[in-house]
């Protein structure tokens, strides 16, 4: 049953037995004092599209602490791969906790760090032999690939792309080109930065699929038909960074014929290639990696967030002769613990036996109901991703295709006091990015709350719009 913007659905069988169960209004007593104290002690640098406070979780849901219980299409921002406390990766935890927390693999050993990299090299998207390094997050992936691209190349220049987020750290940042508020007052950034145009099709051309499939390759081409010949010396460029799918940028995905090209001027040039698949990866697009889909293959893969169901692991994965570099050049006191280690190992079982094509599999289903959207709402634009890695771009006017952020923080809200937890990303789109274990039913649940969501609000801000669609 879908809502139309009535609710309807909520007296359904299915509601009842899948969908959020509310206590009443959010956010509640307890979570707004919960919020009065961060206010008063923490960062203000933090991002909260809206007042959850969260208490427990369970697979694809979360209770509050009021008891409000909400389905999760965030997963801690795509980190919760397998859900909330998954009972095999908890006991993994657990057991290795008992076992051994730390001891630095920076300066000793211990198997798990082995297995890891043998699992993760079966299912590397080069060819092998690989060589892993460990880190605690995205940026930390990062910053070692950006270090390990000078080192072994000896050159200093990196490509990266508009739009995209790689991490804060001052490497990553300077990378990074998804908001001014991320880099305003840091810099100077990291010298030898050149950021592109990535190929954002809807925010490039108004063409049909051969006029898209030109624009992506010019995007491409612009590298070495203009950088290579005016500013950019093609012999001093380590390397190119690309988030195969960008997920702060909007949840846009790069055609195949884009990084195909790109892989041609990285051969051309003796340029690396490097895949950041901080989100896109471990298994969300219904494959391990997003890359994986466009048929090419990277020289180092930047991993994290869903590889360890929320325990805080990043890792470099390089073909084995780029990590040439000698000890003492890159090293992490944390990175790898065996904790962590632990938990992607249970990840990585759960992905593979169930996972990642539960993810294939429900993110089909989902995108063939919100490709009707478009043309069935006027605020809706585009709608894109692979596997759930799905992004909803609204727009103010679909001719003129003008953002819309406001309308879509507004979505945002009302899917929270609705029970469901959404975010945005880039500048106008709503991402969903649930666990990869969200069953159909509580698929069907999730966007019939988002669909009328969707249609409060463009009653609400664009009547005749809304009437012309109904």
């Amino acid at each position: 049953m879908q809502s139309n913007g009535t609710g309807a659905y909520k007296s359904s069988e299915k509601f009842a037995a899948f969908g959020p169960k509310l206590r009443g209004s959010v956010p509640g007593p307890k979570a707004r004092a919960v919020v009065e104290a961060d206010h008063k002690w923490m960062s203000p640098s933090y991002t909260r599209s809206y007042p959850m406070v969260a208490k427990r979780g369970r697979g694809v849901r979360i209770e509050d602490v009021d008891g409000n219980e909400f389905l999760d299409l965030a997963a801690g921002i795509a980190v919760c791969s397998t859900g909330h406390c998954h009972p095999q990766v908890v006991k993994a935890i657990q057991d290795q906790a008992a076992e051994l927390i730390h001891i630095s693999g920076t300066d000793f050993y211990y198997e798990s760090m082995i297995l890891l990299a043998e699992r993760l090299s079966g299912i590397a998207p080069m060819p092998g032999p690989h060589k892993f390094y460990y880190g605690n997050s995205g940026a930390e992936a990062v910053e070692c690939a950006l270090k390990l691209a000078r080192y072994h190349t000896g050159r200093q220049n990196v490509i990266a792309f508009f739009g995209g987020f790689h991490g804060r750290t001052m490497g990553a940042l300077s990378l990074t080109a998804s908001k001014p508020q991320q880099r305003r007052r840091f810099g100077p950034m990291l010298p030898g930065v050149t950021h592109v145009r990535y190929p954002y099709a809807y925010r490039g051309c108004s063409g049909g699929p051969q006029d898209e499939e030109a624009f992506a390759l010019g995007c491409a081409r612009y590298i070495e038909e203009k950088l290579f010949k005016t500013v950019l010396p093609p012999e001093e460029v380590a390397a190119i960074f690309i988030e195969p799918i960008q997920g702060e940028g909007g949840y846009v995905v790069a055609p195949a014929i884009f990084m195909q090209e790109l892989r041609r001027i990285c051969d051309r040039h003796g340029i690396l290639l490097v895949a950041d698949e901080v989100q896109s990866g471990a298994g969300r697009t219904g494959k391990w990696w997003a890359i994986e889909h466009t048929g090419v293959e990277p020289d180092i893969v930047c991993i994290a967030k869903g590889i360890a169901s929320g325990m805080p692991l990043g890792i470099c994965m390089t073909r084995a002769e780029i990590m040439d570099w000698k000890p003492g050049s890159h090293a992490s006191t944390y990175g790898g613990n065996p904790v962590a280690i632990a938990a992607a190992l249970a990840t990585l079982d759960i992905l593979e036996n169930h996972g990642m094509a539960n993810a294939a599999k429900v993110g089909e289903n989902m995108m063939k109901r919100l490709k009707e959207w478009p043309e069935k709402y006027a605020i809706v634009g585009e709608v894109r991703g692979r596997g759930l890695m799905i992004g909803i771009e609204i727009v103010q006017d679909r001719a003129t295709r003008q953002p819309a952020t406001e309308w879509r923080n507004q979505i945002e809200t009302l899917a929270y006091e609705r029970g469901l937890l959404v975010l945005g990303c880039g500048e106008t789109s709503v991402r969903l990015s649930p666990p990869l274990i969200l069953k159909q039913e509580e698929a069907d649940i999730a966007l019939d709350i988002l669909e009328e969501c969707i249609s409060l609000v463009e009653h609400q801000q664009v009547p005749a719009l809304a009437a012309a669609h109904a």
